[in-house]
C-alpha cells in the first residue's frame, strides 16, 4: 500500500486487501518489532559473510558460519532472510551425461583416427548431441558438422534423446549435401542412436 499510495487512494486500496485503514496507519508508526530488529541485524551479519565469500556461500554454509562465529539461528531462518535479499550462493553446474557406452556393444571402426581435417567438403562429417538446460527441462540438440568448412549442415532439437533425434539431424545433412562417400564420424554411445545412424546412411 505504502508503495501505490501514489497512484491509489489509500481507502481504495484497504478496501481491495480487506484491512482497515486505521491498522494500516498504525503500521506505518508503529516502532518495529523486536524480531524485526533481530532479523535486520542477523540480515547484515548474513551480508557480511555472504561479500566475504565473494558471494559463493548459501544458506547452509552461511549457517554453518555462524554457528561457528557463537550466533545460534535456525537454518530455515537464514535461507528466508537470504531469499528475501536475493542473496544466494554459487552451485556447481550440474551435468547430464548425454553418451553411455552400451555394454558388449561392437565398436564401429574409426575411420578418422583423432584427426579432425578434410580438404574439401563433404568429405568428414563429424555428428554429437548436446543438452540445454531450460526451465521447463533439458532440450537436446543433435548436431551435423562438416569438418572442411566447420559448418553445420544439419541439426534437430526435441526434449527426449531417442534415434530420432539424431535421423532428423542426419536427413537434414543428406537433403542439404546430397554427398558421396562422406566419412560420418560420431561417439559410441547408445543412447541416441548414432550407431543406427551409421545404417541409416
Amino acid at each position: 500500500m505504502r508503495a501505490n499510495r501514489a497512484r491509489w487512494p489509500i481507502a481504495t486500496m484497504a478496501r481491495l486487501l480487506r484491512v482497515s485503514t486505521s491498522g494500516y496507519y498504525g503500521w506505518l508508526t508503529r516502532e518495529p518489532s523486536a524480531h524485526a530488529c533481530s532479523d535486520a541485524q542477523l540480515l547484515a551479519r548474513i551480508r557480511t559473510l555472504h561479500a566475504s565469500s565473494r558471494g559463493t556461500y548459501g544458506a547452509p554454509r552461511i549457517h554453518v558460519q555462524l554457528r561457528r562465529d557463537g550466533v545460534h539461528v535456525g537454518r530455515k531462518r537464514v535461507a528466508r532472510l537470504m531469499r528475501m535479499d536475493g542473496l544466494c550462493g554459487a552451485t556447481r553446474r550440474r551435468w547430464k551425461l548425454t553418451t553411455h557406452q552400451r555394454a558388449g556393444a561392437r565398436r564401429a571402426p574409426d575411420l578418422v583416427r583423432r584427426h579432425f581435417s578434410a580438404a574439401a567438403p563433404n568429405v568428414l562429417w563429424v555428428a554429437d548431441a548436446t543438452y540445454i538446460p531450460t526451465g521447463e527441462g533439458f532440450l537436446y540438440l543433435a548436431v551435423v558438422l562438416d569438418v572442411f568448412s566447420r559448418r553445420i549442415v544439419g541439426w534437430a532439437m526435441s526434449n527426449h534423446l531417442y534415434t530420432e533425434l539424431m535421423l532428423r539431424a542426419l536427413d537434414m545433412a543428406l537433403s542439404q549435401r546430397r554427398p558421396v562417400g562422406v566419412i560420418h564420424h560420431s561417439d559410441q554411445g547408445c543412447q541416441g542412436g548414432f550407431n543406427w545412424s551409421s545404417q541409416h546412411l
